[in-house]
């Protein structure tokens, strides 16, 4: 086992970062996470946790994965239907006896959930990540207001539009995936619930998603193609952000109802992004994991699974090898052709669904 008196600082209290630390730290591991928003983001909408992603939650902590099956609800069927609201395709989900359920719940829910696990004074509040240096002493990292932390190993967990990764392979750039995507959570009784998944598609493509995420709740999702304006390249979201009431109308009345009795204010919108494949996963003392590492598509569902992997993997080899640089390279070897897969085959199916990210090429992009 790597020593216990390692010093690990992890960039990004999202739900990666923040499961690493409750690993490391029930591992004995010095543990400081920073986030730079004042308080932890628990904000969101629904998430569709798969199997795959729940494994990784019930290895690490099986008492905290069954913490979260109970906020939730085990997805039932997959629902299919055009935008003439016939249905087109019904797909029923069975399990076996304790067997993991792909989850549907609240993002919030996961997080706060994960929070909980984490020690006392390891969470730091308003730290804006700036820059780092390494030495043979270890990494330096320093913050927006001043202070800085030195330790061993410095985690970046921050995300799409990471800093930490300048410091791994610079000048990553996300690239468009062609659409524009609203979210949002609302109550909902009668039109999804019992684990229902629902899926409106026009084409060979998807146009809004509902799901249960249970306690009464819908989560919903609306996706148009759009090219961007120059002036939008690279930015989290369109100057307009309101749905185009065009656009709303195609689809049938019942799901045009539960999009239009959410709140403004709990609708959020964004552009689709992912990012190429990374030559590698760290340098030196600086590793990636999560969206900084592996920004990918949504259309396989294996974001947040894949980070969750990346977490209980990289604590396995810091407990197994006998020092951090044996374990980050077997960290890279097994989960390096993992993501990379789940980059490529995640944008091929953003190609066959009609988008239009379908015109450009990874080399093309990446230039």
């Amino acid at each position: 086992m790597v020593s216990a008196k390692l010093r690990i600082g992890i960039i990004g209290a999202g739900t990666t970062g923040v499961y690493l630390a409750t690993l490391l730290a029930r591992q004995g591991y010095q543990v400081d996470l920073f986030e730079r928003s004042p308080h932890p983001r628990a904000e969101g909408c629904g998430i569709l946790l798969v199997t795959a992603g729940m494994k990784a939650l019930h290895e690490g902590n099986p008492q905290m994965c069954q913490k979260l099956i109970n906020l939730g609800v085990a997805v039932k069927t997959f629902e299919f239907r055009n935008l003439r609201d016939q249905l087109v395709n019904l797909e029923s989900v069975s399990y076996e006896e304790n067997e993991l359920p792909g989850l549907l719940v609240h993002r919030g829910a996961i997080l706060n959930t994960l929070l909980e696990e984490l020690p006392p004074n390891c969470l730091h509040l308003n730290a804006q990540f700036k820059s780092a240096i390494q030495s043979d002493q270890g990494v330096i990292a320093y913050f927006s207001d001043g202070s800085y932390w030195k330790g061993d190993l410095l985690i970046g967990s921050d995300g799409i539009y990471s800093k930490v990764r300048e410091f791994v392979v610079p000048g990553v750039q996300p690239i468009y995936l062609g659409d524009i995507v609203w979210r949002g959570v609302v109550s909902d009784t009668i039109f999804c619930t019992d684990g229902n998944f629902m899926v409106y598609v026009r084409g060979r493509g998807i146009y809004g998603n509902f799901f249960d995420i249970g306690n009464g709740l819908t989560h919903w999702g609306f996706f148009i193609e759009k090219d961007q304006e120059k002036h939008e390249v690279g930015t989290p979201q369109p100057k307009n952000i309101a749905i185009p009431p065009e656009e709303l109308a195609k689809l049938p009345e019942r799901p045009r109802a539960i999009i239009e009795s959410t709140p403004q204010d709990q609708i959020s919108c964004r552009f689709s992004y992912d990012i190429d494949p990374l030559p590698q996963l760290y340098s030196g003392r600086i590793l990636l994991l999560g969206d900084a590492a592996h920004a990918k598509s949504p259309t396989r569902a294996r974001g947040m699974t894949a980070g969750f992997e990346d977490a209980l993997a990289l604590s396995h080899y810091l407990n197994s090898k006998t020092n951090v640089d044996e374990a980050l390279e077997a960290f890279q070897a097994e989960r390096m052709p993992i993501v990379h897969e789940y980059q490529r085959t995640s944008r091929e199916v953003s190609r066959k669904i009609g988008r239009s990210h379908k015109k450009i090429s990874t080399s093309s992009a990446s230039k």
